[in-house]
């Protein structure tokens, strides 16, 4: 019997979000709203008079506070409304509208860092020993901080008007591989047809049918290689555009240019790729148990998502799902665990799937709201690692916009996955200690394995093809579909090792990455898993004293927001990621758990 997704009416208020604490109706959110479009036109009354004087400055400061704070608060209830149901046309409406005011005020905003920098740097500083504007110190450093990568107002205005068509390279992939391109059906053993779409490539990946997978893996690069010369045309204007505005600003490259902005330096991105190169021997260990378990002479690259154990038959309702993240969580402290427990209680989570309800997952709110949590709750082990995860993120909001003030209250994408990857760790680790059988422990295991191999060396390994493309076209070398392929070929010879076969065909995966038109991106999922992987070791620590030390570092962290680089953050914490400690840990943690699956 096939079950029904019921209507939003249909689910409990129990395991609804309580967005009404946002807005009680409509009819509040509308007032904000009209505050918000009305308070616009007051940017023309500072435009052209920040170096005025320090009150000027700080007037603008705050009255700039006070209308993002209008537009976040009424864009994120729009946006909950219309994910509890994308067919609810009003909700539709009114997150246009959030929208659409969004986007004029960021228009009407831009002239803020330009003028900024005008300012000279004496009259700027004496401005911010201003009691008052003690509190912008580091938030107009870190504008400031970009005066030598900065150019004249003709040459910035040439840049600005060229960035539209600079941007154009993601627009057309994405036009190219969401819209244009069509994928043929697949079939699996029996010879049963499915129609192949970029959304389920990895589930049919996934599948024991050995038939179904190598299916959807040559339909997949065969019909992106039609397009190869297209793409490759793409990328390579992409990689020379990147290239361009890191020599235009006077960057060393655009690796420099693209870590410049988190004041992240580059040896932390030579590090990662160094390190994790010095331990692909684990991973190739770990690939020969795959393919020992599937009993295959040697391994395809279809043959690399499909589960090694099959997930624990628990049936987990949301009061079990709940229990289990709050006592895995208990080596964050008391604290921790009742500030999320009351959270979870009061209303951030919207729990079960419903009709028109977006899909998967995710952490939001504002500053002064509460960080709710997105769910589409399944009674099962992956729903429960669902819970840590977006509850990760929302104590981490929770803490910093807590502590922080407004402008420091949000945190860089650098450090976002390492309080979610954190909670995950933990949670690994607890039900490990209390698995009931050895099918469990492998089950966990491999889980957490699998995380690692697709987080940490997959993304690295797509972080070097990144940095050899954009070091080969500053070399003057031709990008083409053929010089990529190549490129892209011996990294995974270089990763997986002899007992994979590298074919042609995954020679052209790096057609489907869409994170390779966001120069220097990836590394960061990297970084973040490793770091947290550091951190969670830290307060697991046999010696309670440093276990304890250790945990309370790491709530400074989470309650730290932007008010330090993230780099600061994390050496405050604990984790030193400018050297190749943090990664070597991880790496360490990742070989002692693949023996583990030896035995």
């Amino acid at each position: 019997m096939t079950k029904k997704i019921p209507t939003r009416s249909e689910i409990d208020d129990r395991y609804k979000w309580k967005i009404e604490k946002v807005y009680p109706d409509q009819k509040a959110w509308q007032t904000d709203l009209d505050k918000a479009k009305q308070m616009l036109p007051q940017a023309n009354e500072y435009r052209g008079h920040l170096g005025d004087s320090a009150k000027t400055l700080l007037d603008f400061l705050h009255w700039e506070e006070a209308l993002s704070q209008l537009i976040e608060r009424v864009y994120l209830y729009a946006a909950m409304r219309q994910d509890e149901d994308n067919g609810n046309a009003q909700a539709q409406a009114m997150r246009n509208s959030a929208e659409a005011l969004a986007i004029e005020a960021n228009s009407l905003l831009s002239f803020f860092a330009p003028e900024i920098l005008t300012i000279p740097t004496d009259k700027l500083d004496a401005f911010l020993q201003e009691p008052e504007l003690v509190l912008y110190q580091r938030f107009i450093n870190d504008i400031t901080r970009m005066r030598e990568h900065t150019l004249s107002p003709e040459q910035e205005a040439l840049l600005a008007g060229a960035s539209e068509m600079a941007g154009s390279f993601d627009t057309i992939y994405s036009m190219l591989t969401d819209a244009d391109l069509e994928f043929p059906t697949v079939h699996d053993s029996e010879g049963h047809e499915e129609q192949l779409s970029s959304g389920n490539y990895i589930l049919f990946l996934e599948s024991p049918d050995r038939q179904l997978r190598r299916s959807a893996y040559e339909a997949m690069y065969h019909t992106y290689g039609k397009y190869a010369n297209t793409i490759a045309a793409t990328l390579s204007s992409s990689v020379k555009k990147d290239n361009f505005y890191a020599k235009a600003r006077g960057y060393q490259s655009a690796l420099d240019s693209s870590l410049y902005g988190d004041n992240v330096p580059t040896e932390v991105y030579h590090n990662l790729i160094k390190t994790i190169r010095s331990y692909l021997g684990s991973l190739h260990d770990y690939l020969e148990i795959r393919k020992n378990k599937l009993a295959l002479p040697k391994l395809a690259m279809y043959d690399l998502y499909v589960p090694l154990y099959p997930e624990p038959k628990m049936k987990l309702d949301w009061e079990q799902a709940k229990k289990i993240v709050i006592d895995a969580l208990a080596p964050l402290g008391k604290e921790y665990t009742d500030d999320f427990r009351q959270g979870i209680e009061s209303g951030w989570v919207d729990v079960y799937e419903n009709k028109g309800k977006t899909s998967g997952a995710y952490s939001s709110g504002v500053y002064g709201t509460d960080p709710y949590i997105l769910m589409n709750y399944q009674e099962n082990l992956n729903g429960v690692f669902t819970l840590a995860h977006e509850g990760g993120h929302s104590m981490h909001s929770l803490y910093s916009r807590r502590t922080q003030p407004y402008v420091y209250s949000d945190y860089r994408i650098f450090v976002a996955e390492v309080a979610s990857t954190v909670n995950e760790n933990l949670l690994i680790e607890y039900l490990l200690q209390r698995a009931e059988n050895k099918d469990e422990i492998h089950y966990l295991v491999n889980h957490y394995l699998e995380q690692f191999r697709t987080t940490v060396f997959r993304q690295t390994m797509f972080a070097e093809f990144e940095l050899k493309i954009h070091q080969m076209a500053q070399n003057g070398e031709a990008l083409t579909a053929e010089t990529m392929n190549e490129v892209y070929r011996q990294l995974n010879c270089d990763y997986f090792g002899e007992g994979v076969e590298v074919d042609e065909l995954i020679a052209k995966e790096w057609m489907r990455i869409p994170h390779f038109y966001r120069a220097y991106y990836v590394y960061k999922y990297a970084t973040g898993f490793c770091a947290a992987s550091a951190l969670a070791l830290g307060m697991l620590d046999e010696d309670e004293a440093k276990a304890h030390t250790n945990q309370q570092r790491y709530l400074h962290f989470l309650s730290s927001g932007s008010s330090k680089d993230p780099i600061d953050l994390l050496r405050d914490a604990g984790v030193d990621m400018a050297t190749p400690e943090p990664i070597k840990k991880a790496l360490d943690l990742f070989s002692s758990m693949v023996d583990s699956l030896k035995e």
